[in-house]
């Protein structure tokens, strides 16, 4: 059992779906290294200049995933409200970035083929949250 389904669990606030929301926690954090790793990857390239954008949207759905992680990992007098818009949010910030990174990896870049799974991911267990989230 992971770090972020124990500490749910054992919150007196405890979450109602513990599973969607430990998933998307643990994929907004991994989410976040990737793309920061990935951004780095790319400045190592020699096509930088053909990747400015993909950098750009890794380094924005980082800040986007990390934030959501946060956020969600706070259950004490949350506002579900904002943390519904976060969550889309970052699904939409996780989607964009994949399909920059997608392109980059039909080019042969592994480094973006990795970031856009974990974008990929990131995405459904955020999609899965809203799902299972009261509206």
């Amino acid at each position: 059992m992971s770090y972020a389904r124990q500490m749910i669990e054992t919150h007196p606030s405890a979450s109602n779906q513990p599973a969607e929301l430990a998933a998307c926690i643990e994929a907004c954090v991994d989410c976040a290294q990737a793309c920061t790793a990935c951004a780095d990857a790319c400045l190592g390239e020699d096509s930088l200049s053909d990747l400015v954008r993909c950098i750009r949207l890794n380094l924005d759905c980082a800040d986007v995933c990390q934030a959501t992680g946060s956020v969600l990992s706070r259950l004490t007098a949350n506002d579900p409200a904002a943390a519904r818009g976060l969550v889309e949010a970052c699904a939409e910030a996780c989607r964009t970035c994949a399909e920059e990174c997608e392109r980059h990896a039909a080019m042969g870049m592994e480094h973006c083929r990795v970031c856009a799974e974990a974008c990929r991911r990131c995405e459904q267990t955020c999609r899965d949250l809203l799902d299972a989230l009261p509206a």
